[in-house]
This record gives C-alpha cells, structure tokens and sequence, in this order.
C-alpha cells in the first residue's frame, strides 16, 4: 500500500503545473457548472469557521473559502501541488499531508472538511474517511465530492445520433486501481481507484458519520448560459460526472 500511495503522490507531482492550468483560480467548467454551486449549497455559512480543504491541489477552492471568511488550512499528498498553492496564495496555510493521517491536524480541530475530488484518488478509502472523521469537532461536517462511479468519463462514448455508451473493462462490483491515459494537455497517466458506490457508504457508515445529504451534481437551468458551448452543455445535463455527500459528526 505504501507503494500505491508513493506511485499517487508521483504521479501528481508529475502533473502539477498541467493541473493548475486546468482549474486555474475558479475551478475547471465541472466545478463551476456543476459540483461547486452543491458544494457551496452543502456547505452553507463558512465564515469564521474553520475549514480543512483535503487534497487541496493547487488551492483554487482554498482561495474561494478564505474569500468567503473561512479559516482554511489546505493540505495535498503532492510537495509539488502544495509548492503551487503557496506560490499563489501565499497568505493561506498549505501544508503537504496525507489525506490517510492528517497528522498536523488535531483531533476535533475543524468545523468542516471538504474532500473535493479526492476519495477516488486514494488507495486506502476507510484510512482517509476515519481522519476526516477525527479532526472534526461534534456536530462538524464534511463535504464530499469524487468521480462518479457509475458513469467513467475516459470510457463514454458520445455517437452520432446523441446517444451515449460506457465501455466498461472492469467489473462495476470489484474495487480495482486504474489507470486513465493522458488527456488535454496532460502528459502522464491519471491513477485512481474504483469502487462500487456501496463501498463509500459502508466506509463512511463504519468512520462513525451520518449521511445528511447526497446528490448527484448536474448544471441547472439557471446555469445554462454559463456553458462554454452546446457539446459542454448537453453532456452536463445529460448525465452525472460526480457524487456529492454531506456527512455529519454526530454530537456523542
């Protein structure tokens, strides 16, 4: 396992300035479209609480939080996305930590955790989700964010007609890392992890959390005119690309 979580850290250090070029300072057109106005709905009020953005990148979500009136602490697995995120916030608090550990985090030091895209990429899930678990406060919360499983965006296939198709080469039922080739202007292959979504709630179930809410995030109509062209509207209005969770830390 710790050579899974070298090869994930390698891996995004590799892609570092490739990743910051793709969410810049708003988030790439997925976040803004679709999972950030959930996130942020999930959220609520942040100001002048204190929030752990785990897995933080390149820290465009961190600088969204501050703007708000958060208290956040950024930490990534990555040296090098962590060195990007202090380049270019370097008023905020970055640290590199393994989202597994949270080892300079307290226990029961936050009012929120936000894991924005970042469960899939981890090879131990339980180990990430009881450190999240940890370092909130009774009565805290995390929202959580990841690839939806169902629905693997490197393996669909739009046709002519509109219609769309998954091929998928992997059993949906058996948890398997994975490897996605280079896309966009990306030059190294993406890891992750695939599991069933059943896993997610076992393992959230299991840290000792609550699910309060669960959505499956999608562009809405009053974000239609956001949309950069009709192929990028149709596809986000057409099918879910992730799942959003709000987890509670019951007060006991």
């Amino acid at each position: 396992m710790t050579e899974d979580i070298n090869d994930v850290r390698s891996s995004w250090d590799s892609k570092a300035n490739d990743w910051k070029k793709q969410v810049g300072d708003q988030g790439d057109w997925n976040r803004r479209l679709n999972s950030d106005p959930v996130l942020f709905e999930m959220l609520g009020r942040v100001r002048h609480r204190s929030i752990l953005d785990n897995g933080c990148g390149t820290g465009y979500l961190s600088n969204k939080l501050d703007h708000l009136g958060a208290e956040v602490t950024g930490v990534d697995l990555s040296p090098e996305m962590i060195r990007i995120a202090q380049q270019e916030y370097p008023e905020l608090d970055f640290r590199v930590e393994d989202c597994t550990k949270l080892g300079t985090i307290e226990d029961g030091e936050m009012d929120i955790v936000v894991s924005n895209y970042v469960l899939m990429d981890t090879p131990q899930l339980q180990e990430a989700v009881n450190a999240m678990f940890r370092v909130l406060r009774p009565k805290g919360i995390a929202v959580v964010i990841f690839s939806h499983p169902c629905f693997p965006q490197t393996d669909c296939k739009v046709h002519p007609n509109g219609s769309i198709s998954y091929d998928w080469k992997h059993s949906y039922y058996e948890p398997s890392r994975q490897h996605d080739a280079p896309w966009k202007h990306f030059k190294s292959d993406f890891i992750w992890y695939h599991r069933p979504l059943e896993e997610y709630w076992r393992a959230f179930r299991s840290a000792g959390f609550r699910v309060d809410d669960f959505q499956e995030p999608h562009i809405t109509p009053d974000n239609y005119h956001l949309a950069p062209n009709m192929t990028v509207l149709e596809t986000y209005k057409e099918r879910p690309i992730s799942v959003a969770f709000k987890l509670v830390r019951p007060n006991r």
